[in-house]
């Protein structure tokens, strides 16, 4: 199941990867068109087609308009690097939680609790966890794969007992 959710997890990744590199693309499209501006109001300054007071003012809204791309351009660039690393640190956790939890003081436990649970109740008899994204879809397709898994096992026991031991084509 984790090996399936690594793999959904790097084809949702080559999806950002490319919404993050087509923001970045048309991120750096405007900060050349800015860097032409400034270029092109610099020549006609020393042409003296316009003043130094008037190229001051523009260059320096369109340096700072730069500057805000740039974090744009940065904070792109991260959050492409971080949605994998994080993606695969959840994993890491799911997959070794239950080692991980025994091993840990009990206020540490506590906090694994409460990064991983959203909810605690006791209802009758049982305690009823509600966990956090992403681990309720790990809880809730490990589920289903153990549904799976005994039904699979019940019609085999099924198929054997039918069966038995005996080819009928041998009388």
């Amino acid at each position: 199941m984790l090996a399936w959710v690594r793999e959904a997890l790097l084809a949702s990744h080559a999806d950002h990867r490319q919404e993050h590199e087509e923001a970045i693309d048309r991120l750096q499209t405007e900060y050349k068109r800015l860097d032409d501006r400034i270029h092109a109001m610099y020549v006609d300054k020393l042409d003296g087609k316009i003043g130094s007071d008037f190229y001051d003012h523009l260059a320096g809204e369109w340096r700072e308009e730069q500057r805000r791309l740039q974090r744009e351009i940065n904070r792109h660039q991260q959050a492409d690097e971080t949605y994998m690393d994080e993606g695969l640190q959840i994993l890491e956790l799911a997959r070794n939680a239950q080692r991980l939890f025994e091993q840990q003081e009990p206020r540490e436990k506590r906090r694994l609790l409460n990064f991983v649970l959203s909810n605690c109740s006791w209802e009758d008899g049982e305690v009823r966890a509600t966990f956090r994204q992403p681990f309720d879809l790990l809880a809730e397709t490990n589920a289903i794969s153990a549904r799976e898994t005994a039904r699979d096992v019940s019609n085999l026991v099924k198929k054997e007992v039918w069966l038995g031991d005996q080819d009928s084509n041998l009388d």
